[in-house]
């Protein structure tokens, strides 16, 4: 083995469904096929590839002038890219010219291998596990299916194409919905989970808030009396930790997609559609509009509004609510034009200063 993994037929993980037409792509992804004349009607696609490891029979996409090299050397069958980008594709490479050549490529995985849309059961098995443990009164629609190891509380309810991963918890009253994907290692408690939600390996949803009142010898610690509430087709990374409410539920919108080890504190709306990125914290009682974009390590503090659609930057400390369709960043966080303005500010002062110094010595 070299230590690179391709996703190609036989791969260890992913099997390809089988070969595809380059019309097929091309209509699934309303692409347009530029092939110099030649004729591509018996070429076919039978797995992917990144462009500078690409080979026959693969496809690709070219989405950043930082890798023209490779695509110079480029031996795909079949590249997607954009129209103003056709002059860098070598002669041998089928053309798919599209405005969005990434999305693209995934529309044209998912249809190569569908089998790597969602975390299917680790052991391929059918039904509940000899070995997992289901509370006689927990309720199952046919189809689910629960891996080895397992627990399922009483009154617990999973709806038809759910599966239940290796060593998952969920506790008494929870309901899941159909077509979900529970991985290993999750804890779901005090939560109510939609259609077609994927949580993966080692997320917790619904413990204790963070909930304290300062009293005169510590701190005093509130009930947490509601519930996490994750609406359909939402997505919740490896490690996430949501928090139920305390006095409101703790909810997450229609189709939000939330990375790894992300923490969402107790009372918190996230709306509908929006991508929180790894290392974020949402503090106690926030409200994110819908399709709100939250930048990796970002901190939230209690009690903050962002409006609709607005855009939060990598790191930023977020201490005053946020106008919808803005944009902010830094620490604390400030319009972001404003803080990069700063930040270009303190870099030319910064040099100033260096050169004054090099000059006195």
């Amino acid at each position: 083995m070299d230590g690179r993994a391709r996703f190609v037929t036989g791969t260890d993980f992913f099997d390809a469904k089988g070969a595809i037409s380059i019309a097929d792509i091309a209509a699934l992804t309303s692409a347009r096929v530029v092939a110099d004349g030649r004729d591509c009607g018996d070429a076919a696609i039978v797995g992917v590839a990144s462009v500078d490891e690409a080979h026959p029979g693969e496809l690709t996409f070219y989405d950043n002038r930082r890798y023209a090299g490779a695509l110079a050397l480029c031996r795909a069958t079949a590249c997607f890219l954009r129209e103003a980008d056709l002059r860098f594709l070598p002669h041998n490479v089928i053309g798919l010219v599209t405005e969005r050549p990434q999305q693209a490529m995934a529309l044209a995985m998912a249809e190569l291998y569908p089998e790597a849309m969602a975390p299917a059961s680790l052991f391929g098995g059918a039904g509940v596990s000899p070995s997992a443990l289901v509370h006689p009164e927990a309720r199952l629609e046919p189809g689910v299916v629960v891996d080895p190891g397992a627990s399922i509380g009483p009154f617990a309810e999973i709806g038809s194409d759910t599966v239940i991963g290796s060593h998952a918890v969920i506790g008494p009253h929870v309901k899941i919905g159909r077509g979900c994907r529970i991985g290993p290692h999750v804890s779901v408690t005090h939560a109510f989970i939609g259609n077609r939600v994927i949580i993966h390996a080692g997320a917790r949803l619904g413990q204790d808030g963070f909930g304290f009142t300062p009293v005169s010898k510590g701190y005093l610690k509130t009930p947490q009396l509601a519930r996490v509430i994750v609406q359909d087709d939402v997505e919740i990374g490896a490690n996430t930790t949501i928090d139920r409410g305390a006095l409101r539920d703790t909810v997450v919108g229609q189709g939000s997609k939330i990375d790894n080890l992300v923490q969402i504190g107790h009372n918190v709306t996230v709306g509908r559609g929006c991508v929180i990125a790894a290392q974020a914290g949402i503090a106690g009682s926030c409200e994110i509009g819908d399709f709100v974009q939250i930048g990796g390590q970002a901190a939230i503090a209690g009690h903050i509004v962002i409006g609709e659609g607005a855009g939060v930057a990598a790191k930023a400390g977020v201490m005053r609510d946020i106008p919808a369709f803005s944009r902010y960043g830094g620490a604390p966080a400030r319009p972001l034009r404003r803080f990069l303005r700063g930040e270009a500010l303190l870099t030319r002062l910064s040099r100033r200063i260096s050169d004054k110094n090099d000059k006195k010595n």
